[in-house]
């Protein structure tokens, strides 16, 4: 039987609606045109939505159900999204100021320079990043693989950036230069192999958030191990596992100073068994038991 006709199932779709004073908001950003790899222009936000019906709403390892949180409030997909203006992504994350989270759903990384410059709306002195992604991007120029060079450029401190799963052979010698010259937090795929995904997390938000700043994290999905991720289009073998990425948010979330989030670098058109949209939906809903656990 599938769960959407068990009325004792109730698919986790069905906590997106429109509730104004839900504690968690999202929206789609499916930006594309500047990507290194050229991707299909299907709406990923959409396909994320329609993974959700594929799951509960009920989280044995915090044995609560997501219904109990009042739901998650979805503004809908942003058009043309890779010439959205700075100031309506802002006015859009304005209109959810009063959730605890709001997350934004790509399209690729450049959901990142997009999302956090509206979010500090200059003031970049009350803002940390962390990101958790196989990629330094620090490439010139403005793509997918610029977005944490590009906020850096408009005054992000770097110091308060924290990059976590970079992997071997998926980054170049000059830009890891230009991110060790900046003075970024690096915590490499190879360091996870004796360092926890939970420890690291922990040592991300303290860096991040230090002196009370808020924090943007990006989850870019090709951190992942690529037999996890096929709709992904640079992810490699050896990444992290879903269970590992799935932790990271819902302990990331958990933390007040995180107030927003993006899942990012999926290509529908590539996701053979939808196995990468089925995940990103799975991190919607660890992020929004991850909100709960702030009240806990």
């Amino acid at each position: 039987m599938s769960p959407s006709a068990d009325p004792q199932w109730p698919p986790a779709a069905s906590l997106l609606g429109d509730y104004p004073s839900a504690r968690v908001a999202l929206f789609g950003l499916h930006t594309f045109a500047t990507s290194v790899t050229p991707r299909s222009a299907r709406s990923t936000p959409d396909a994320i939505r329609a993974a959700l019906s594929r799951y509960s709403t009920w989280s044995y390892e915090d044995a609560l159900d997501l219904e109990e949180g009042g739901g998650i409030w979805d503004l809908g997909n942003i058009t043309d999204a890779d010439e959205v203006s700075r100031e309506e992504l802002h006015q859009i994350l304005a209109r959810a100021d009063e959730a605890q989270l709001r997350i934004i759903l790509g399209g690729d990384n450049a959901v990142t320079w997009h999302a956090l410059g509206a979010r500090a709306n200059g003031e970049y002195d009350q803002v940390g990043l962390i990101t958790l992604d196989a990629h330094l991007d620090m490439r010139e120029g403005r793509s997918n693989g610029s977005p944490v060079r590009q906020l850096i450029e408009e005054g992000l401190d770097p110091h308060h950036i924290v990059q976590i799963g970079l992997a071997d052979f998926s980054n170049s010698a000059p830009y890891a230069a230009a991110a060790r010259e900046a003075g970024g937090t690096v915590i490499t795929r190879a360091e996870l192999r004796t360092l926890s995904i939970v420890q690291a997390a922990q040592r991300a938000l303290e860096i991040a958030g230090a002196g009370g700043r808020r924090i943007h994290c990006d989850i870019d999905v090709d951190v992942v191990d690529r037999a996890f991720v096929p709709g992904c289009p640079a992810a490699a073998p050896g990444g992290l596992t879903p269970d590992e990425v799935r932790q990271f948010a819902r302990i990331v979330t958990a933390d007040p100073r995180v107030d927003t989030l993006d899942i990012t670098e999926i290509d529908v058109d590539r996701d053979e068994n939808e196995n990468t949209v089925r995940l990103a939906a799975l991190l919607v809903l660890e992020a929004f038991a991850g909100v709960l656990r702030r009240s806990a």
